[in-house]
């Protein structure tokens, strides 16, 4: 009787649909040439392959609307999960598109307009001089070290870290990221596109920087620029990393 009663009482509930909000990497797509996009994916993964590994992507189609042609998104799909990344699914284009991105089981997202980008890069248009400091934003404060294996984000503003990131560690922020330590492991700035996010830090020891998508790997950093306080900014197209 006692286990009837237990199995009874026993919660029906299993799961729970609740709205979130995640930050994901996008693809914003200008060509239907499966072949030279596929190149060019492999080429950009190989890069940074850990950044990438089992990263979730959507493919932003606002661009594609006045081409008048039809990318094979299965095809698509699969050289995505072939570099290791996992499409979820596609927001912008017009309904032919959609229909044949849903042919593909991708998925339909929140229709957000983005700014056009440059082709070559899938960044948004760059500035023609270094950004200005963004107005302060509710942000988040990091006091003990980040351990390899762990990811930070603060949505919606800045991160601080008064403490050293360690190799394998991951820190993102939608606005700025301040490390009063050294950071070796990866940090993202500006994660939802904003290029006028920077990176500070005290101590340059990095395995990738990013500001809005954009991204250096440690073999890209300068040796005059390691182990010493900087800041990461975007400009003219490129990642700029200087002395602070």
């Amino acid at each position: 009787m006692t286990a009837r009663s237990s199995e009874r009482e026993a919660p029906s509930q299993l799961f729970e649909f609740k709205g979130g909000s995640i930050s994901l990497p996008v693809l914003k797509l200008w060509s239907a040439d499966m072949d030279a996009v596929a190149a060019l994916l492999h080429k950009k993964v190989k890069e940074a392959p850990e950044f990438f590994r089992n990263a979730p992507v959507a493919i932003d189609l606002h661009e594609f609307t006045s081409l008048g042609t039809v990318p094979d998104f299965a095809r698509l799909a699969q050289e995505l999960r072939a570099c290791g990344l996992v499409p979820v699914g596609v927001r912008g284009g017009d309904e032919g598109l959609r229909n044949a991105a849903q042919g593909a089981d991708l998925a339909i997202l929140a229709d957000i307009k983005t700014e056009p980008g440059h082709p070559q890069t899938a960044a948004k248009p760059s500035p023609q001089k270094a950004p200005a400091a963004p107005e302060s934003a509710p942000g988040m404060l990091i006091e003990s070290p980040v351990r390899s294996g762990q990811r930070i984000y603060a949505p919606g503003g800045d991160l601080v870290v008064v403490a050293a990131v360690s190799a394998g560690a991951e820190i993102m922020a939608d606005g700025n990221i301040h490390v009063y330590g050294t950071l070796r492991g990866r940090a993202l700035a500006g994660v939802q596109g904003d290029v006028g996010s920077r990176i500070f830090c005290m101590d340059l020891q990095a395995e990738l920087v990013a500001i809005g998508g954009h991204y250096k790997v440690s073999e890209n950093l300068d040796d005059s620029v390691r182990g010493k306080p900087v800041q990461v900014y975007f400009r003219n197209n490129s990642l700029i990393i200087e002395d602070l």
